[in-house]
């Protein structure tokens, strides 16, 4: 072996090349170089340093230094190319396995959210990546006003926070259709919530779903179905909130799940106030902004820089044309869920 870690043949073609050079001030043949590039494409492969493959061709040199008068600086140039096509070859092939590797861990992930995979094949490649599917995951889906793709520098600042404080306990971070993910343990709870801190952070305010833990090798996929179900929601309901709990939205889903009902509660509700001057959206928006305020005539006039007592009128105005009153507790009840109805189904600009 020469220099510890290279056999000796590796170099036999370059000390042969580099005595023809002193004896004939011959340049570096392209077969030469291209052998050069080949060995170099196979010493990455097989796992040896290039430093220490470097340091074996320039021994190699200094052991057999030719004995030609003036013809030093021809070898040096000689070994020159023959080096850097050596790293060039060294330096091909890992970015080669580094695409592999990339390519292996986005099929992965793919699968792992879309459920493509055999779910025991899953769970064993999931291991390579520290996670273990048999507990129970949760993922977190950050979506802001830009595009992030893995590498970029929103992705490296919140996975370097991450790393920093919990280091690799089973967390994958990754991108997907332009949003950031995390993957943690159903029962590490404080790893999402520094995510979707890092991920506002980093993005300059995005907002952060949480899905709720899920078990199994199927359970990534729901709980990230799950994160992107609240996302679409806080975008039909305009919930600005940075950071939404699957948890804590469990009854829009249960509201939305028979259209056809919730059609017809929010037609026979609501639809009265279409005959209203101005059509149906200043009542509802009145009504939306008067349940958010807790049913509060002083901070939902505010928040609608109304006086309480144009407040008043237009909720007066509501009773008369629904026959619904909102200052009754089991009619309030009624037209709160029609106006949650109203805007699952983008009502009335959606006409039903």
């Amino acid at each position: 072996m020469i220099g510890a870690e290279l056999p000796a043949d590796w170099l036999d073609g370059c000390t042969r090349m580099l005595a023809e050079v002193a004896a004939t001030g011959r340049r570096p043949r392209r077969e030469e170089l291209d052998a050069r590039r080949a060995l170099g494409e196979l010493a990455a492969a097989s796992g040896l340093g290039l430093r220490a493959m470097v340091s074996s061709h320039l021994a190699a040199a200094r052991t057999d230094w030719p004995g030609v008068p003036g013809s030093a600086d021809r070898v040096l140039a000689a070994l020159q190319q023959a080096v850097d096509a050596f790293a060039e070859g060294y330096e091909r092939a890992q970015r080669l396995a580094v695409r592999r590797e990339e390519a292996v861990r986005r099929e992965f992930i793919d699968d792992l959210l879309h459920g493509r995979s055999d779910l025991g094949r899953l769970a064993a490649r999931a291991e390579r990546f520290g996670l273990r599917l048999a507990q129970a995951h949760a993922v977190a889906v950050a979506q802001g006003p830009e595009f992030y793709d893995e590498g970029d520098s929103v992705a490296r600042q919140v996975e370097q926070a991450l790393l920093g404080r919990f280091g690799g306990r089973s967390v994958l971070l990754t991108t997907k259709e332009g949003r950031l993910l995390c993957v943690a343990p159903g029962d590490q709870e404080e790893i999402l919530s520094h995510f979707a801190k890092q991920a506002y952070a980093a993005t300059d305010g995005c907002q952060v779903a949480l899905g709720r833990p899920q078990s199994g090798a199927g359970g990534v996929m729901h709980s990230y179905e799950e994160a992107l179900s609240v996302l679409e929601l806080a975008q039909r309901l305009d919930l600005d909130d940075p950071v939404l709990r699957a948890a804590d939205l469990l009854v829009y889903p249960v509201l939305g799940r028979d259209r056809q009902a919730m059609a017809d509660l929010v037609r026979n509700v609501l639809g009265p106030l279409a005959s209203a001057r101005g059509g149906a959206r200043p009542h509802l928006d009145t009504l939306t902004v008067y349940f958010d305020s807790g049913c509060v005539s002083a901070e939902a006039a505010r928040r609608l820089s109304l006086s309480v007592r144009a407040l008043t009128y237009r909720l007066e105005r509501i009773h008369r044309l629904t026959g619904a009153s909102p200052a009754d507790p089991a009619q309030r009840y009624m037209l709160q869920t029609a106006v949650i109805g109203a805007r699952l189904l983008d009502w009335p600009a959606t006409e039903l």
